[in-house]
């Protein structure tokens, strides 16, 4: 069995370019593939931490646009006017005081929120984050909104595929060069948010 390749590709040009880690390019390869962040967006970026994703939105959104993120732990680094992170948790924060702070709603809703993993129920707690993802989507993001999500494949795999494509024009499953080989991690990229009973 071959080690882990720790530094890898990505991690040496995260470092070379400056991003917080090797998450930035998963971002980056998902934006070049499906285009869901334009100039001037509202974003959230859930699980923000340690702010690559963040770096990558707000290069995205530029000047004229907002990204808001939150994660347990705090995002590092430095960030213009138009990014504002904190600390808290996905489960106890409103929808409401998310959208406060971006002065809106959100055009584009980011997930690379993981459980700790332990090998016992890694998927399943995986599904739990989704699932509150979802729950603030469907109360923050916009009409033609966006969503990306990052889950653990495994049993309720399709399901989750499916309870999303009940709010979403498009939802398919994507695996980022960036991602490593071994992970089991895909994420759920959702285009087109079609309210329901708004």
């Amino acid at each position: 069995m071959g080690r882990r390749t720790l530094h890898d590709e990505f991690f040496k040009r995260a470092k070379a370019e400056g991003y917080h880690s090797r998450a930035a390019y998963k971002l980056k390869q998902i934006q070049e593939s499906k285009g869901l962040i334009k100039r001037g967006d509202r974003v959230l970026d859930l699980g923000c931490a340690p702010g690559a994703w963040l770096q990558v939105a707000e290069e995205l959104v530029g000047p004229e646009g907002r990204v808001v993120g939150i994660d347990l732990k705090p995002a590092r680094g430095a960030f213009g006017a138009g990014v504002i992170h904190r600390v808290g948790d996905a489960f106890e924060e409103s929808a409401e005081s998310l959208m406060e702070l971006a002065g809106g709603r959100f055009d584009v809703i980011l997930s690379d929120m993981a459980p700790n993993t332990t090998g016992v129920n890694d998927h399943e707690r995986s599904i739990a984050l989704c699932q509150r993802v979802l729950e603030l989507a469907i109360a923050s993001l916009k009409p033609t909104g966006h969503l990306v999500m990052k889950v653990f494949e495994g049993g309720m795999y399709k399901d989750l595929l499916d309870s999303t494509a009940m709010c979403f024009a498009q939802v398919k499953g994507y695996k980022p060069k960036a991602s490593r080989g071994v992970s089991r991690e895909m994420y759920v990229i959702a285009k087109g948010y079609v309210p329901v009973g708004r």
